[in-house]
């Protein structure tokens, strides 16, 4: 079994990942120089990307949360960015990784530590990708070995009706059969 481990992606190694996965299309000047929209949309990507997070759930902040606040149209950015926060904190702890995110690294990212935390994430989707590729025969086998068994269950419907149609006429014709061996 293989194992998932943290070697540092070159940029361009996650340029193209990113490319290929149909994640996010970026440069290397995005990676070298990350402004905080770019970090804010690169991991929201990634997220949705791993099923952590759906689309519309991103920007989404609860109404109950935002009534405790004196201005909540002021709090509205900084709630989403703290959603966003906590889930990708949740996600690197998760991975084990060897360092942690903090808010600075969301709000004032720096290009090396984005890159630190950008190919963990990605060494992680490569992880996942390769062994759903080793799970997909075995599925594609049980959705067809599910399809013969459905067809299988069918056919023993149908052999079970014609086993009571075949009882039925014995039992209709058994008084006939009987007057038969009577006159014998």
């Amino acid at each position: 079994m293989s194992k998932f481990e943290y070697p540092i992606l070159s940029r361009t190694d996650m340029i193209s990942i990113l490319a290929e996965s149909q994640i996010a299309a970026i440069i290397e000047s995005d990676l070298k120089n990350p402004t905080p929209d770019f970090v804010a949309d690169i991991y929201t990507r990634l997220l949705v990307y791993l099923d952590l997070l759906h689309e519309e759930d991103e920007g989404q902040v609860e109404f109950a949360a935002l009534e405790q606040l004196e201005n909540p149209h002021y709090h509205v950015g900084s709630a989403r960015i703290m959603n966003l926060y906590i889930k990708v904190k949740e996600l690197i702890r998760m991975l084990q990784c060897p360092a942690d995110i903090t808010l600075r690294d969301l709000l004032k990212p720096q290009g090396d530590r984005t890159q630190f935390f950008l190919s963990a994430i990605l060494n992680f989707c490569l992880h996942k990708d390769s062994k759903m590729n080793e799970l997909r025969p075995i599925g594609e086998e049980l959705t067809l070995l599910d399809e013969q068994r459905r067809g299988l269950e069918d056919k023993i419907s149908q052999l079970n009706a014609e086993i009571a149609e075949y009882n039925d006429a014995r039992e209709s014709e058994l008084p006939l059969v009987q007057e038969v061996d009577g006159k014998s």
